[in-house]
């Protein structure tokens, strides 16, 4: 039988976007996302756009920009060339043989066939993916830049605009008992006009953990994400029996494949389950990652790596599809970034992200802007970045 759907030619680039405030977490501190975009082309013409995205290069995991890129260009692409694009799984078992582990690598350009796929039949992506269920999240924002009087003032602007009305702290780079002080600041500021988050970034040990977490509930916070290193199980699995119904424990780095959700199910380790596209290695495996979760009575929550609209509209999709034992989601990532690469962003209404519908993703994605960011193109043209414009579209 003939390919309905060949894969033509795939290429992959590394973006520099700075981004409009420093993006502080327990490891560091950003000023510039990094993103892999990937071009996919099938031969009857249609063109689809996938991300992998990293915060802070590899500070996050082991896959950087620049080996996101190599594997792409060596590894992935030659495996997939001549492909039919329409079978999806058979693609990520091809890459699968062409290169192990990878998963940020795989999940870009996993994206980027079905968005042509999906264009090349005039559907929206979540039809392709089981069917939506959601039209609309909550949608979170981050307060990370590190200082109270900022980051209030970034949720009060915030909630004027009934954009997010959920907050996440980044905390572990201090003291625990700074963080916590930090933390209770804010939530004072916040007092009944917001839910708290916080994550940890795996800063803590597991007694550290036993006794600030306490304090940080006692402050307002009702969702703690990823408080130890992430192979430490076993402290996750105290945190969450300990815990009880005060607040509720949410698996990050710890949870990536699909056997990590089973150990994690089987282990009764923690209450909710953080979604990230890239680490999953796709949308399809983000979908089995979920499938455990809903299984074993375990929520959900739409995580980001402070991707552009691509990876955000991506990751929208995929969830658009899953259950309803939520926790929303944070895909601001293109409202942390000086400028997008898309000619229109996800519409924010009601505190809610509206989940675009196709064909694709939903979004189109500005050529010109792709080579304005392209590293490759560094120094070749002028950049302009205008945070003035930017402070008021974000």
């Amino acid at each position: 039988m003939s390919s309905r759907f060949p894969i033509e030619r795939i290429e992959a680039r590394i973006l520099d976007i700075p981004t409009i405030r420093p993006h502080k977490l327990s490891f560091g501190s950003i000023s510039r996302q990094s993103p892999v975009i990937v071009q996919l082309w099938l031969a009857n013409g249609a063109c689809g756009f996938g991300e992998a995205a990293t915060i802070g290069g590899p500070s996050w995991n082991e896959e950087s920009p620049e080996g996101i890129q190599h594997a792409i260009s060596n590894y992935l692409a030659p495996a997939l060339l001549g492909q039919d694009g329409a079978h999806f799984e058979a693609a990520l078992a091809r890459m699968d043989l062409a290169c192990k582990g990878n998963a940020f690598a795989k999940s870009a350009v996993e994206m980027a066939l079905i968005d042509a796929v999906s264009r090349s039949l005039d559907l929206p992506a979540w039809q392709l993916l089981g069917g939506k269920r959601h039209q609309s999240l909550p949608l979170a924002w981050t307060l990370a830049s590190g200082d109270v009087i900022r980051d209030l003032d970034e949720a009060q602007l915030r909630l004027e605009q009934k954009r997010h009305r959920i907050f996440k702290m980044k905390i572990g780079a201090r003291s625990p008992a700074q963080d916590v002080a930090h933390v209770a600041q804010i939530a004072r500021g916040l007092a009944g006009r917001a839910t708290l988050t916080v994550d940890v970034n795996q800063a803590w040990d597991g007694n550290t953990a036993r006794r600030y977490l306490p304090q940080l509930i006692d402050a307002g916070v009702s969702l703690i994400e990823q408080p130890v290193a992430k192979w430490n199980v076993e402290a996750l699995q105290t945190l969450t029996s300990t815990l009880g119904d005060r607040a509720s424990i949410m698996a990050d780095e710890t949870v990536c494949t699909p056997q990590d959700a089973m150990r994690l199910a089987r282990g009764q380790a923690c209450h909710v389950f953080s979604l990230k596209v890239a680490k999953h290695g796709g949308l399809l495996r983000t979908r089995q990652v979920a499938a455990v979760a809903e299984a074993a009575d375990i929520g959900w929550y739409g995580g980001t790596m402070l991707e552009t609209s691509i990876g955000s509209a991506a990751s929208a999709h995929v969830f658009s599809t899953l259950g309803t034992q939520h926790h929303g989601c944070e895909l601001f990532g293109p409202q942390l970034l000086v400028d997008d690469i898309v000619t229109e962003r996800m519409v924010i209404r009601d505190f809610e992200l509206q989940l675009p519908d196709g064909p694709g993703f939903g979004v189109e994605v500005d050529l010109a802007q792709l080579r304005r960011f392209d590293r490759a193109h560094a120094g070749q043209t002028p950049s302009v970045i205008d945070l003035g414009r930017s402070a008021t579209t974000v």
